[in-house]
């Protein structure tokens, strides 16, 4: 059998990104006939955005701004021209945001991650992710359906019902998060109920640190790891490679400086932006608010797609000093004023009662003028003073924070 859900997740890189940007317009022109994006991309010529260079010149969505769109233009926000009655589910996340589920098969994309945790048609896999209004549980439970596998509909909690489940239908796989996936190993041990069958599993929705995977893998169930959203479904997933995620077929990532859209270097850490190519119900350039960064090359396990080291945090760090916010935009925008020099951070501490801001810059031509010209622009922006600290170039960590609250 395969090692590989399809001949897609091994083409040349080269030709998955000309096939990718070869779409792109329609998705685009697609997507504009909403009045949102209409209104987002008025000005933007579809047939001209075909490389990676032009799709960074449009504007990010933010998905901390979708819950207030929203509101104003129930359900959806004025980004989606069908009706909540041409979907299959609508569901709902904390905001609110509202998310409609296309009726095409694997509607979230997720048999590929499953596929590659080593989950196969016919295997009984048991999903603990909740079924009651949010998308989660029906992402794992179509991505299974559509791999060919038969779902019990657990969801979370009530482990004795949970062991009557497992012991009378032997469930190969686990779907969940990792921390229930623990508490129903241990509670098995405790109370000598046989899980024995489940071999495997996909878990997401939680951290699953290094000595919690040992852990697991120590009972006989290898797990690996997805990342997905509400909006996107399967983002990225781990591989038995076990080096980094691989990013989805069908979506554009771009991994951009946080406060702005703009892609940073090779390796460096940023914000996770997504496009999609569902004709259905696009996504063009949402920002989801996750950090990460991407690894140079190809997967061992033969997939061909770009990877990404995982979830690294948050990318919004907007803080509160003095009683007002200070944002990553802002900071970035005060990079823009001076483009000579290179990473920024802004590090917020407290001295007594009062709060301190400290701006780092890297630059290779320190000066007392560029360190004066820096503190202005810190005040105009932020509308709030504060030092600042030229450092030497690349070195400031590379871990995508520009705002390090340290109170």
């Amino acid at each position: 059998m395969s090692d590989h859900y399809d001949a897609l997740e091994t083409r040349d890189p080269a030709q998955r990104e000309a096939e990718l940007f070869s779409r792109l317009p329609d998705i685009l022109r697609k997507a504009m006939a909403a009045p949102a994006y209409a209104e987002r991309l008025k000005g933007v010529n579809p047939a001209a955005v075909t490389s990676r260079a032009e799709l960074a010149r449009l504007p990010v969505l933010r998905k901390s701004d979708l819950p207030a769109l929203h509101k104003a233009a129930p359900p959806f926000g004025g980004f989606v021209t069908a009706s909540p009655g041409s979907f299959g589910r609508l569901f709902t996340s904390p905001g609110p945001i509202f998310e409609p589920e296309p009726l095409h098969a694997d509607p979230w994309r997720g048999a590929r991650a499953l596929f590659a945790a080593g989950f196969r048609p016919g295997n009984v896999v048991l999903n603990t992710f909740s079924y009651h209004l949010t998308p989660g549980g029906f992402i794992f439970d179509a991505s299974a359906r559509a791999l060919g596998c038969a779902v019990i509909p657990a969801g979370p909690g009530n482990t004795e019902q949970q062991f009557e489940l497992i012991e009378a239908y032997r469930p190969v796989g686990y779907s969940g998060t990792p921390d229930f996936l623990k508490i129903l190993l241990d509670a098995a041990a405790s109370t000598g109920r046989d899980v024995s069958s489940i071999k495997r599993a996909l878990v997401s929705g939680a951290a699953f640190p290094k000595s919690l995977q040992d852990e697991v893998r120590s009972r006989g169930v290898e797990a690996y790891q997805a990342f997905g959203t509400a909006d996107l479904g399967m983002v990225a997933f781990e591989t038995p490679a076990r080096e980094g995620m691989v990013v989805n077929e069908d979506l554009i990532m771009e991994i951009v400086r946080p406060g702005t859209g703009d892609p940073v270097a090779p390796g460096d850490v940023g914000e996770i932006v997504v496009t999609s190519l569902d004709p259905h119900h696009p996504w063009i350039r949402l920002a989801l608010g996750d950090l990460t960064a991407a690894l140079p090359g190809i997967s061992p396990c033969g997939r061909t797609n770009m990877r990404i080291k995982g979830w690294m945090g948050r990318a919004d760090q907007t803080t509160k000093v003095k009683g007002m916010f200070v944002r990553p935009e802002q900071i970035a925008e005060i990079g823009k004023r001076h483009p000579g020099i290179g990473r920024l951070r802004l590090v917020v501490t407290r001295s007594g009662e009062n709060d301190l801001m400290t701006l780092k810059a890297e630059t290779a031509s320190p000066g007392e003028n560029l360190q004066n010209e820096l503190a202005a622009s810190l005040r105009a922006v932020t509308k709030l003073g504060g030092k600042v600290e030229l450092v030497a170039a690349a070195s400031l960590p590379n871990d995508g924070k520009v705002i390090s609250d340290e109170r």
